[in-house]
């Protein structure tokens, strides 16, 4: 009994550590992504995807572009989608500190990035955190235009 409750403490410690060095790790892509986004020349104006992937890579050609196809047919001209060769612009993987093929990055109208994911993401996740970041938006504009009325 005692040795199945070792494996289990064991493997309850490398499952939370392995979640807090993901955790980490994703906000320092974040970070990274907003001190360059400073400095980019991406469209402004409505929130957009940066999606970095390559021409060989069968998760995104199956799983990942067939899910932003499908999220621009569900929310049509509510934003963009900004896609990059990682082989032809090293440096913004670099940059990026893209841990993985394909990575999005979901930013904000402002051109401020709100959301990281590595690896494949479903449309459904991508949805939420599109509608979060429009929403936060509206109640952004609404509570402006009243202090404006004010």
């Amino acid at each position: 009994m005692d040795d199945i409750l070792t494996r289990a403490l064991f493997a309850l410690i490398a499952g939370l550590s392995g979640w807090g060095v993901y955790s980490f790790l994703k906000s320092r892509s974040l970070k990274q992504a907003r001190k360059i986004s400073t400095s980019m020349s991406f469209p402004t104006g409505e929130p957009f995807i940066l999606y970095f992937t390559t021409p060989d890579c069968v998760p995104c050609r199956t799983i990942q572009r067939p899910a932003l196809q499908s999220l621009k047919t569900t929310l049509g001209e509510q934003f963009r989608i900004v896609e990059i060769n990682a082989y032809e612009h090293p440096d913004l993987v670099k940059q990026y500190g893209i841990l993985s093929i394909p990575t999005t990055f979901i930013f904000d109208s402002a051109g401020v990035p709100r959301f990281v994911n590595h690896g494949v993401i479903r449309k459904e996740r991508l949805l939420t955190q599109l509608q979060q970041v429009m929403t936060f938006e509206s109640s952004t504009m609404a509570i402006q235009n009243r202090q404006r009325a004010a």
